[in-house]
């Protein structure tokens, strides 16, 4: 056989050589591009908004993985039904090309309610965002911290700060409006438990202001006013006394001891 190669001239060796490796070039392309199906496409389908199910069941029929790599909320498609997809709907891809799926959770998750008294608005408004939660509707009453987070609101009813509240919840807000134009003589809260006032002022939205302890308080709702500022009266001059006037969203600091002051005559209540 050796004999039968030497015996040709070099270029002739040369050339059996060449197309020896041009044609086991040529098997070898067309068994990687049968291998790889080069040139073989499919488009993919939309599956955005179908349950993760039907999708994958429609994604393999085409030829295709599927892989699901997240998941989120949102609440304008179904539990568990596709948010998401990689690639695009309609993309022309190869046969077996994994697609990816990002699939909306069976459930809302939850997230703890902040404390948002004393906000702004509009600070309230962008924490409640980043939390995913939404606000609702707002109202007002006479406070002198105006637009001013006085109150936080879940389904009609204070929400404390902590509770658990799926995405999504809607809280509403009691905003202050301001300093009204009601106004009113200065109520005398002396010998009032401090749940007294507070019904009192709440019904003239007039507030509470600071709440300043004068001795060992364990129960401050039951505790006794024994000062407030302003109080009920001025003396303008020895014996004469002009009765003080607040208005509407003003607060009074009221001081509170575990005793009742002492019974005064209700003369000088007026």
């Amino acid at each position: 056989m050796f004999k039968f190669i030497t015996r040709k001239p070099l270029w002739v060796n040369i050339m059996a050589a060449i197309g020896i490796v041009l044609v086991a070039l040529f098997v070898f392309i067309e068994m990687l591009s049968f291998i790889t199906q080069h040139n073989k496409t499919e488009k993919v389908p939309s599956v955005i908004g179908q349950n993760i199910d039907a999708a994958r069941q429609a994604l393999t029929a085409k030829g295709f993985h599927v892989q699901v790599i997240d998941s989120v909320y949102d609440n304008t498609i179904g539990a568990l039904a596709v948010a998401k997809q990689s690639p695009d709907a309609d993309a022309q891809v190869k046969l077996g090309r994994t697609i990816y799926l990002t699939v909306n959770r069976a459930s809302a998750p939850e997230v703890s309610m902040p404390n948002l008294i004393g906000f702004s608005i509009k600070s309230a408004q962008m924490y409640l965002q980043t939390l995913g939660l939404k606000m609702g509707d707002t109202t007002y009453k006479p406070d002198i911290a105006r637009n001013a987070v006085l109150e936080q609101r879940y389904n009609g009813s204070s929400i404390k700060p902590g509770t658990k509240l799926p995405v999504g919840s809607v809280i509403s807000f009691v905003l202050g409006s301001g300093i009204g134009s009601g106004e009113y003589q200065v109520p005398d809260l002396i010998g009032l438990t401090l749940a007294q006032a507070r019904n009192q002022l709440n019904a003239l939205n007039i507030n509470i202001g600071s709440i300043v302890p004068m001795d060992n308080v364990s129960d401050t709702l039951n505790a006794f006013i024994v000062k407030q500022i302003p109080e009920v009266f001025t003396e303008v001059s020895p014996g004469t006394k002009v009765h003080n006037v607040i208005h509407q969203g003003q607060v009074i600091d009221v001081f509170i001891s575990s005793t009742p002051p002492p019974a005064r005559d209700s003369a000088l209540r007026y």
